[in-house]
C-alpha cells in the first residue's frame, strides 16, 4: 500500500522528534497502530529518516579519547555488560555498524567489504537504503582447496549490494595463492586488473581483524584456508591475527612474512590510501590482533564493544 509523502513525514516526525507513541499517533491520523509502523520503516528505508549515532559516552573513562589521542581513530564504543557472551556483543557491535554504515554511505561511493563472520553478521542488519551509481567490491580473494568461496564471500558482497541497490564487483582469485607468481602473473590479467581498479577508487573500506585462537575462530582460521603447515609458520613468525588476510605481528609489521607475498588482500599501506576505514571488533581474542593493526595504521575509524576496548587499553598499557 502506498501512503502520502506527507503522512509518512509526520507519523515519522511525531515518532522521532516528539517521541510520541505509535497508538497516540495512530488515533492523530486516524490510522492503525501497524500503518504506523509500516510508515516509519517507509520512512527509514526510502532515506526520509536516516538514524545518526555518535560515539557513545563509554563507562570506562577516557575510552574514546585514547584512541582518538594515542592512535587518531574515531572510537565508537557500544556499551555491553561483562557477563554478555561473544555472540551478542559481536551481534550489538554489528547492529550499530550497520546503523552507522547506513548513514555514511551515498551515491556514486565505492564501499569495499573484507568477508569475515563479521561483515557477515553487519550484513544481516543492514536496513534497505537506496542508492544510485554505488558499487561494492570484494576486497581479497575467498577460495581455498576445498571451496570456491563464492557461496560464502558471493552472497556478503550480494546482501550488501542489494542493501544499497548498489551494483556489485566480485573478486574471483583464491584467499592465498600457492605461488608467488602465480599471483604475479594474475595480477596482469586485465581481469583481476579491473577488479583491482575499482578497489582503488574505494571511498570505504570495511573489515575486522582476524585471531588465530579463541573466542569465535575467524574465518579464515576455521574454514580451511591454511594448512597446519602454514599455520606452524605463522607461529614461528610472531604473527597474531590478520587483516584483510595479510597477517600481522603484535608490533604490526607485515611486510617480511612470506605468506603474505602470497595473500590478494591489500597491505595495510595499500589500506592506508583509502580515505575512510571501518574496522568493526568485538571479543577478547580479538584484543592482541586489533592493537597489531592499531599499530599498523589501517583504521580511520573503529566499532567496539565496550569490554574489549577496555581490555585493549590495559594491553597496551603494560
Amino acid at each position: 500500500m502506498a501512503y502520502r509523502d506527507q503522512d509518512i513525514l509526520k507519523a515519522a516526525s511525531m515518532y522521532y522528534l516528539q517521541d510520541i507513541k505509535m497508538e497516540t499517533i495512530a488515533r492523530h491520523l486516524g490510522t492503525s497502530r501497524s500503518t504506523v509502523s509500516r510508515m516509519i520503516k517507509e520512512a527509514r528505508e526510502s532515506g526520509l529518516v536516516e538514524i545518526n549515532l555518535r560515539p557513545t559516552q563509554s563507562r570506562a573513562p577516557g575510552i574514546r579519547q585514547h584512541f582518538r589521542s594515542t592512535w587518531g581513530v574515531e572510537a565508537f564504543v557500544v556499551p555491553v555488560p561483562e557477563s554478555m557472551s561473544y555472540e551478542a556483543r559481536q551481534d550489538h557491535v554489528a547492529i550499530t555498524c550497520a546503523r552507522l554504515l547506513g548513514t555514511w554511505i551515498q551515491s556514486e561511493m565505492v564501499l569495499s567489504i573484507a568477508w569475515g563472520t563479521t561483515t557477515s553478521a553487519i550484513a544481516r542488519h543492514l536496513t534497505k537504503k537506496p542508492t544510485h551509481g554505488t558499487v561494492v567490491v570484494q576486497l581479497n580473494g575467498a577460495a581455498n582447496t576445498r571451496t570456491s568461496g563464492v557461496a560464502y564471500a558471493g552472497d556478503l558482497i550480494a546482501t550488501i549490494a542489494d542493501a544499497f541497490d548498489a551494483h556489485a564487483v566480485y573478486f574471483p582469485v583464491p584467499a592465498f595463492f600457492d605461488y608467488e607468481d602465480t599471483k604475479a602473473a594474475m595480477w596482469r590479467e586485465r581481469s583481476i586488473q579491473r577488479v583491482l581498479d575499482v578497489q582503488r577508487q574505494t571511498d570505504i573500506a570495511l573489515f575486522s581483524v582476524g585471531a588465530l585462537t579463541g573466542g569465535l575462530p575467524s574465518h579464515v582460521y576455521s574454514a580451511g584456508y591454511l594448512e597446519p603447515q602454514d599455520v606452524a609458520t605463522l607461529d614461528g613468525e610472531g604473527v597474531v591475527g590478520d587483516v584483510c588476510t595479510v597477517f600481522l605481528r603484535k608490533d604490526g609489521t607485515y611486510a617480511d612474512i612470506p605468506i603474505n607475498r602470497r595473500a590478494t588482500g591489500p597491505s595495510p599501506e595499500q589500506l592506508r590510501t583509502f580515505p575512510r576505514r571501518v574496522c568493526v571488533v568485538s571479543g577478547d581474542n580479538k584484543v592482541t590482533p586489533l592493537l597489531a593493526a592499531l599499530r599498523a595504521g589501517v583504521m580511520t575509524d573503529l566499532i567496539i564493544d565496550e569490554v574489549t576496548a577496555t581490555r585493549l587499553m590495559v594491553l597496551d598499557a603494560q
